[in-house]
């Protein structure tokens, strides 16, 4: 049955659905990477980073304002350059939004077996699965409440990390000279801090995952683009403030970091465990094993509504543009992207390497949507929209376009070939509608 989908979402939801898809302790994992390409840096690399997602975040913000779609880029892409590139941005945002709640699915039923090792990791990956899943399905609202309390659980955790971290500096005085994570142990080297930032700014996927919402908020549109411009504000400096602390508490130079890549992935949790207790090390540890599944939560939720937006405007087949009328949710996009979840999910488990593979490919999925996105912009305000146009839909989207395709051009090789491979398939459903059985209102 198709409908409406229902509007019930505050901007606070908004906001949340955000932070519970980014996660407030995202640095966690790459801490060690960062601390050693830039000699100490990491807090300098997270306000750059979050500056640079700034302008991303913007043109999210004005193109949802004008164009409150739950197709998300690809409707605004479609406004602001045309059908057929709306189209290409929606298919590349959906490697991204099918395969990100896959990587979450993966990495906690990964990290919830190093928590219990009796229990196989893919046990938890389908355990995390359905109960999301079942939330999603249950309505959005349910979903954002039950996101609701995770994120707070999140926030708690880093709270007691600020507060325990505080404590230590104040008993012990700092590890590191206390400048350190702004400068660097041997000053700040621009280069080193650019190839850093390409690596946090992916910290920050999944606070567009907001604009997805745009049909089921309660409010004006506009709230949309304020709540992704506050969820990014927010995660920048919760970023910033977790990497300063944990940068001035590490007692291991960068230098010995960098000769030891093993260690890196576990910086975080070593230097927590050494200099705050082992107990901190395990409450991060649980925190960033439970919390992925919920952040798949809402990729899932999103990516059904990037299906369902698309197929509604004749893009892909009719039947994923269905609507639930009980829960108001988009059934048979949710179950679609969620079987095809579970199956890379379980085809990722198989592989030693499958983590390693989906994050990279992801990445260049969203980052590329993202530079079609500015295009957009520029397209739509300045070109179709001449009177309404300012200076800055010119400036920014340039901006926001250098670091995205900056950003692509440091993407390994494996994963650019592969997201050309799926831009190449796109391509050809474009031009061969029949092979979705459906018939594209594409001039």
């Amino acid at each position: 049955m198709s409908g409406p989908l229902r509007r019930s979402l505050s901007r606070r939801d908004l906001i949340v659905y955000g932070l519970l898809f980014i996660g407030p302790l995202a640095p966690v994992g790459v801490f060690g990477v960062l601390d050693a390409r830039t000699n100490g840096a990491v807090a300098l690399v997270y306000v750059v980073a979050t500056i640079a997602m700034a302008f991303t975040a913007w043109s999210y913000a004005e193109m949802s304002a004008v164009v409150p779609h739950a197709g998300s880029v690809f409707a605004y892409v479609t406004a602001g350059v045309g059908p057929r590139a709306g189209f290409l941005a929606g298919w590349l945002a959906m490697l991204d939004y099918l395969l990100i709640p896959s990587v979450a699915y993966l990495f906690s039923g990964i990290a919830l077996h190093a928590l219990v090792p009796a229990v196989p990791a893919w046990t938890f990956t389908v355990a995390a699965f359905t109960v999301t899943t079942a939330l999603n399905l249950s309505g959005v609202g349910v979903a954002a409440r039950a996101g609701t309390m995770v994120v707070v659980a999140e926030l708690v955790v880093l709270a007691v990390f600020v507060v325990a971290a505080v404590v230590v500096l104040s008993s012990n005085g700092p590890a590191r000279p206390s400048a350190t994570p702004f400068i660097g142990t041997t000053g700040v080297h621009p280069v080193a801090i650019a190839g850093a930032v390409s690596i946090a700014v992916l910290s920050f996927l999944g606070f567009d995952a907001i604009a997805s919402f745009a049909e089921e908020t309660a409010g004006d549109p506009r709230q949309v683009g304020s709540a992704i411009l506050v969820c990014l504000a927010t995660a920048g400096v919760f970023f910033v403030v977790q990497s300063y602390l944990a940068g001035v508490l590490s007692a291991v130079d960068p230098a010995d970091l960098a000769a030891r890549p093993a260690a890196q992935g576990t910086a975080f949790y070593d230097l927590t465990r050494t200099s705050i207790g082992p107990w901190m090390a395990t409450v991060l540890a649980v925190t960033k094993a439970i919390g992925p599944a919920f952040a798949a939560m809402t990729g899932q939720a999103a990516a059904a509504r990037l299906l369902f937006g698309m197929a509604r405007e004749g893009r892909l087949p009719k039947a994923l543009a269905a609507v639930d009328s009980h829960r108001g949710v988009p059934r048979v996009s949710l179950l679609t992207a969620a079987a095809l979840t579970l199956v890379v999910s379980i085809w990722a488990a198989t592989r030693d390497d499958g983590l390693d593979v989906l994050v990279s490919i992801v990445d260049v999925g969203a980052l590329a949507a993202f530079t079609l996105l500015h295009v957009a912009v520029a397209g739509y305000f300045v070109v179709r929209r001449k009177g309404a146009t300012r200076l800055a839909h010119r400036v920014v989207p340039a901006l926001g376009a250098a670091v995205t395709i900056s950003v692509l051009a440091a993407a390994s090789a494996s994963a650019q070939v592969v997201g050309l491979a799926w831009l190449a398939a796109g391509v050809i459903v474009l031009c061969v509608p029949s092979l979705l059985r459906t018939s594209p209102r594409i001039p």
